[in-house]
């Protein structure tokens, strides 16, 4: 049985801005075979939406909790979105 698509926003927080987190996500998710984005706040989180298998977007999660070196997560909050269209390729924005 294939595996179900769905799709989740992610926000992260602790010290993950200025540490290479997004390219480190986008890396990450593209390993995975996620499509999406990811993308800076302005009050120091990084937010990602994270489009894909369901053991994929498990997987990416649970790689959040840890975050590349140099790094210090604190917090990881998911919440299941609708999409209309799946994004095609994963991105930095922002």
């Amino acid at each position: 049985m294939p595996d179900r698509s769905n799709a989740v926003r992610v926000r992260i927080s602790g010290k993950v801005q200025g540490v290479g987190f997004r390219m480190w996500t986008r890396n990450e998710a593209v390993r995975l075979g996620l499509t999406g984005w990811v993308r800076n706040q302005e009050d120091g989180a990084v937010v990602a939406l994270l489009a894909g298998p369901d053991t994929a977007i498990s997987t990416m999660i649970e790689r959040f909790s840890r975050g590349p070196a140099g790094s210090s997560v604190t917090g990881v909050e998911t919440d299941a979105v609708e999409l209309e269209t799946s994004p095609t390729d994963f991105s930095i924005t922002g």
